[in-house]
């Protein structure tokens, strides 16, 4: 699932505004490192197109992320050194916002702070629960097909939050 549906879900139109012109575009080359194995981030990154692969300190690939994922979002929360590195896996856009602006607009603006922290809460809670189901905690699925499927409210916001990260491509190509 694309982080973005979390994020933008949850999220206001000016908010996701406010993300794009907090920003800037930036094309990365593959081969590059984006962000080093035990390293501080002090940027969130947006894949708006290209590709991102995670690895392991040995690295080994955990996950490839293609448009629409986010990565540094955790370094808000906790600023520690990362476990894995971020790899260009091929020629990429990105939206690099620095930690330092999207803090300041956390302190000033409350409602703002309480729709992203939630927005991350939502979907931390997704990955912990998708991640605790493939290590083979937990009551198993009945039906393989649900397996992917989304409470009710989560797939309310989701097609507006495909529409603001559309809105958010067209603001920044142009």
């Amino acid at each position: 699932m694309r982080k973005v549906l979390f994020i933008f879900g949850q999220l206001s139109d000016t908010d996701v505004d406010w993300l794009a012109s907090a920003g800037e575009r930036l094309h990365v080359k593959a081969g590059k490192v984006l962000i080093p194995h035990n390293s501080r981030v002090d940027h969130v990154y947006f894949l708006l197109e290209g590709q991102l692969v995670i690895r392991t300190a040995s690295a080994a690939t955990i996950a490839s992320l293609e448009s629409g994922e986010i990565v540094g979002e955790m370094s808000l929360v906790d600023p520690a050194p990362t476990t894995v590195s971020v790899d260009v896996g091929m020629d990429s856009t990105l939206l690099r916002i620095p930690d330092t602006k999207i803090r300041e607009k956390l302190a000033s603006d409350p409602l703002f702070a309480s729709r992203f922290y939630l927005a991350l809460c939502i979907f931390l809670a997704d990955r912990m629960r998708n991640t605790t189901m493939r290590m083979g905690y937990g009551e198993a699925i009945a039906d393989p097909n649900a397996k992917d499927e989304l409470n009710e409210t989560l797939l309310d916001t989701f097609h507006v939050a495909g529409a603001r990260f559309d809105r958010l491509l067209r603001k920044l190509s142009g």
